[in-house]
């Protein structure tokens, strides 16, 4: 009974997740980090024409079929990475960073003048626009620290609040955005909430929950299991055997991490 229960409830967050298609589409028109890169890339096939006249038929010939071998080779990691990656911030992030290398390759084997000139158009890209985080919610609730410390003392909410405080500022915690979200959805209760905080919102209170912000964010995201107002588990551990530069954070991982699974069917069956 208890099995079928957390199936359905699966299936039915699964289906809440189907999103209208629209607004992700219109990100992709008018964010400046997908504008760019594509007038970036489509420039490519406005130069090409001018640098191939230069080399001869031999040469011509050779350069046909690098670009054929890189073409696969990207296609090859792409479909590599849209299976192993778990969200497409994370996917998306990773493509267009080896796109990068790819188109710099291509173009330094016709003409070095021209790949250099790419160079600091990546700067520009980089300074300039920064990849979308998710920005969906789903049952979690965007907070301040204030009110998260308010909700955590009263009690009169749910007993477990499993918070993630980030920034994004970091490409983790944006190739991460979905996780707590999506988690959501699935597995929050009367017993179990999700919460985000922005430190780079609010930096001054990573010292209140224990959180070193460094140069590079570099402990960020960082997941923590509160039962009140008393921590339970946090992950990265504070000097422990987890952090965040040699664990690939996952949904699955963070569900194995907080024991998510075991929570749910505990609430279910105490109903």
């Amino acid at each position: 009974m208890v099995t079928t229960t957390v199936t359905a409830t699966a299936t039915m967050a699964k289906s809440k997740q189907q999103q209208d298609p629209l607004p992700w589409m219109n990100q992709i028109l008018t964010d400046p980090f997908y504008v760019l890169h594509f007038f970036l890339f489509m420039s490519y096939f406005a130069v090409r024409p001018s640098a191939v006249e230069a080399l001869s038929s031999d040469e011509n010939l050779i350069f046909v079929h690098r670009e054929i071998q890189m073409t696969l080779g990207f296609l090859v990691f792409a479909i590599i990475k849209i299976v192993r990656e778990e969200s497409w911030e994370g996917f998306i992030g990773d493509t267009l960073f080896y796109a990068k290398i790819f188109l710099f390759a291509v173009t330094l084997f016709t003409n070095h003048h021209l790949a250099l000139c790419y160079i600091p158009a990546f700067l520009v890209i980089y300074l300039l626009a920064q990849q979308p985080a998710y920005d969906g919610l789903g049952d979690s609730s965007q907070l301040t620290p204030s009110h998260l410390e308010s909700i955590l003392t009263e009690g009169d909410s749910s007993r477990y609040w499993l918070v993630v405080f980030h920034s994004f500022c970091s490409f983790k915690c944006i190739r991460s955005s979905r996780f707590i979200p999506e988690l959501s959805v699935i597995f929050s209760n009367k017993n179990l909430s999700f919460a985000s905080v922005d430190l780079g919102l609010f930096s001054n209170a990573a010292e209140k929950f224990g959180i070193s912000l460094g140069m590079d964010y570099g402990h960020l995201p960082t997941y923590i299991l509160f039962d009140r107002a008393v921590e339970v588990s946090r992950f990265p551990q504070i000097g422990g055997l987890y952090n965040n530069s040699n664990t690939n954070i996952t949904k699955k991982f963070l569900c194995r991490y907080f024991e998510l699974d075991h929570r749910l069917i505990e609430y279910i069956a105490g109903k």
